[in-house]
């Protein structure tokens, strides 16, 4: 079978879910037996997100291959259980880049280069690197902005020419808008749905399915009059309506029949039946936990929960597979201080120390894991949790006074945290960073050991400063131990307290490989130990 490809497409506003509705989609149609992979462009002139700040973009997602992408993609592998890769995140800059450096090469034997059409061949070319993989029956596009900016323009064009090139059974384009409802009128309003797919049209490009973002339900004569006016079938007009849960949106989409409509425009054989029993199961105990703990997480980005976006659903996975509702406390590392921390940790079940970068919020976080190890209370740090783990571990209990990390404090007397040699020639922003799938090789007999159950692992990395193994004879002496460690470089991975009941840190970030049919091990355990820690007060 040739792969089919479904464009998703937004109008009337931005963060209406098309990354929810994509990764919904993909998992009813992964559900009756076809391979499907979801790919995000940004209109954006980025290379990637990877120097946005988290308050601009919400998280960075890094891939197993190393990508620093948009943070759709964490909900495309939550929600398939597949990793996604490079290919699978194009922004505007990474197009125009490609275009301009070819041109440079002389790849274009002096022809004027255009946005017709060089940078729409070069978009369509990458619309379609994943189906040509052979991996692939169904490759869904998001497309990201609003039908009608600027930036976006080029997509909409190239996906009117594909279109056309492909054939009309070979693509379908679902366009996501919203029906707002006016108070003061007490209606349901469709204008904007009308104007948004009239936008679309305009530039060529005539929805198959639209998908409609609602508060309330929307009627059967709202329906029929979209489709009048937006010349789409009536049962092409699907209701989404705000869920409990964005797990819930599969099992709503396919109570809206959207995988049918699809299989049905693109005329795909029938696999096989929906299976969703583990999805159903999941869900069920998400819904039904018998256990109830408050962790609290402390970063510097907490105004906006989308820059934790991978650590919050891993709690969620990590809830169900407890049968635990974890609530999450957010907690400015910026407002911690020897004063208050007792005030504001003590009642937490566990305590998380978000990775971040640069000085901002740093003492805090040492605050905050100088009580933790104190009182005995769970705790977990990523990636610059970890190393701020490692700084309060040699400041307050080596007693080496101004220890810190070479990122924040360059001349400090002992840089526990450092940059290592064949890094500091490296200029480039994001050159010098560990990026992607590295190995780690975990102690026997360590708390990490038992977590995983195994004695290797891999786990993907964004960071650049690393703990420095000089002090590494000192730490394990003093009894935190490095129990996990990269095979190639000696360098630590994981830290732990022996004597502690759950006091385990990664440089890594395990955040972005927990799935929600494969939870990661270490929120499950961390989860674990906050449940009995809050049966123990």
């Amino acid at each position: 079978m040739a792969t089919k490809y479904i464009f998703v497409t937004g109008g009337v506003t931005s963060s209406l879910g098309k990354g929810i509705i994509s990764a919904s989609l993909a998992k009813l149609l992964q559900a009756r037996g076809f391979s499907v992979t979801i790919q995000k462009f940004d209109p954006y002139i980025n290379i990637d997100p990877g120097t946005l700040n988290p308050y601009e973009h919400g998280e960075c997602f890094v891939t197993e291959d190393g990508a620093e992408t948009d943070l759709d993609l964490g909900h495309y592998e939550r929600f398939l259980n597949t990793p996604t890769s490079q290919a699978n995140n194009v922004t505007t800059g990474r197009i125009y880049n490609a275009v301009i450096t070819r041109e440079r090469e002389g790849a274009y034997l002096g022809k004027t280069v255009q946005v017709i059409p060089h940078i729409t061949d070069e978009i369509k070319r990458r619309m379609l690197l994943l189906g040509q993989t052979g991996e692939f029956d169904i490759v869904i596009t998001e497309i990201g902005g609003c039908v009608g900016d600027i930036e976006s323009l080029p997509f909409i064009e190239a996906l009117r020419q594909l279109r056309w090139e492909l054939g009309v059974h070979e693509t379908a384009v679902i366009h996501l808008t919203l029906v707002p409802y006016l108070r003061a009128a007490g209606e349901l309003k469709t204008k904007p749905t009308q104007h948004s797919v009239r936008t679309l049209s305009e530039a060529g490009v005539q929805p198959d399915i639209l998908v409609c973002r609602s508060e309330y339900p929307i009627p059967a004569e709202m329906r029929k009059k979209i489709a009048l006016f937006c010349n789409v079938k009536t049962n092409a007009v699907i209701e989404s309506l705000d869920a409990e849960t964005i797990y819930d949106v599969p099992l709503l989409m396919r109570k809206e029949k959207l995988d049918e409509r699809v299989i049905s425009k693109l005329k795909l054989p029938h696999r096989s039946d929906l299976n969703l029993d583990s999805w159903k199961e999941f869900l069920g105990r998400l819904k039904n936990p018998t256990a109830e703990v408050n962790v609290a997480l402390v970063g510097k980005y907490v105004e906006l929960p989308d820059a934790y976006k991978s650590i919050i659903e891993s709690f969620v996975h990590a809830g169900s597979a407890n049968e635990c509702k974890v609530n999450i406390k957010w907690f400015q590392s910026e407002n911690i201080n020897n004063d208050n921390v007792a005030t504001m940790l003590r009642n937490m079940d566990g305590v998380l120390v978000a990775p971040g970068f640069g000085e901002r919020g740093f003492t805090g976080k040492l605050e905050a894991i100088r009580f933790v190890r104190e009182n005995n209370i769970p705790f977990m740090g990523i990636c610059l949790g970890m190393q701020c783990a490692a700084v309060e571990f040699a400041r307050n209990v080596l007693g080496l006074e101004g220890a810190a990390s070479t990122e924040m404090y360059p001349d400090t007397p002992h840089p526990i945290i450092d940059m290592m040699e064949d890094q500091k020639q490296v200029k480039q922003m994001g050159g010098t960073m560990r990026l992607g799938a590295y190995t780690c090789e975990l102690k026997r007999g360590s708390k990490a050991y038992s977590i995983y159950g195994k004695a290797k692992v891999t786990e993907r990395h964004r960071h650049r400063y690393e703990f420095n193994n000089e002090y590494l004879a000192a730490f394990e002496q003093a009894g935190m131990i490095a129990s996990g460690i990269n095979p190639d470089t000696g360098l630590v991975e994981v830290i732990e307290l022996q004597h502690h009941p759950w006091f385990v840190a990664a440089q890594y970030h395990p955040e972005l490989k927990s799935t929600a049919l494969a939870p990661h091990p270490l929120f499950v355990k961390f989860v674990k130990a906050a449940i009995n820690h809050a049966k123990s007060k």
